[in-house]
């Protein structure tokens, strides 16, 4: 098996020198030795590395990410975890989708001044609602910019809009 030297890795990977050497430093990759003052790591490493990237792009710290690694550098995906940051995605997903919505509403709309529109107007005092709500909460929501998307869909439709997320109704 063939090592692969710290710029060999950054180069396949795509992450940087320094990145690789921070990686190491928290334990997420393991460098198995060294050629001169290079760091040196196996092939499977790239495995660990898209691991790594995946799990930040679904938002997970990198100490969740470290809590996955075992001390031989196996990564055990907690699928708890995974199942919980999954259904979180789909609410942020569809908090987006009903923000798409009102800004489609809010362009088309036919009254000469939006502030006549009457949808218009829900959608502002759902926005206020939610802020309000989530500066009361300051920062126990959700790690991804959802808490700053207001809950809108019933605002489209002119129905009350119930935060269901911590079990507010």
């Amino acid at each position: 098996m063939k090592l692969l030297e710290i710029s060999e890795v950054a180069k396949l990977s795509g992450v940087p020198a320094s990145t690789l050497r921070y990686y190491d430093s928290r334990n997420l990759i393991s460098s198995v030795g060294r050629h001169g003052l290079r760091r040196l790591f196996e092939p499977v490493v790239l495995d660990a590395l898209d691991t790594i990237s995946l799990a930040k792009w679904a938002g997970f710290s990198l100490d969740e990410i470290a809590a996955w690694i075992g001390k031989d550098g196996a990564v055990r995906l907690n699928r708890e975890q995974l199942g919980s940051r999954a259904d979180e995605i789909d609410a942020l997903a569809a908090r987006l989708q009903a923000l798409a919505k009102m800004l489609r509403h809010t362009a088309h709309c036919p009254a000469p001044d939006h502030f006549e529109c009457q949808t218009f107007r829900r959608m502002l005092r759902v926005a206020r609602k939610s802020r309000l709500r989530e500066s009361r909460r300051a920062g126990s929501g959700p790690r991804f910019a959802s808490r700053d998307i207001p809950p809108i869909a019933g605002a489209l439709h002119g129905t009350n809009v119930r935060k269901t997320e911590g079990g507010e109704k």
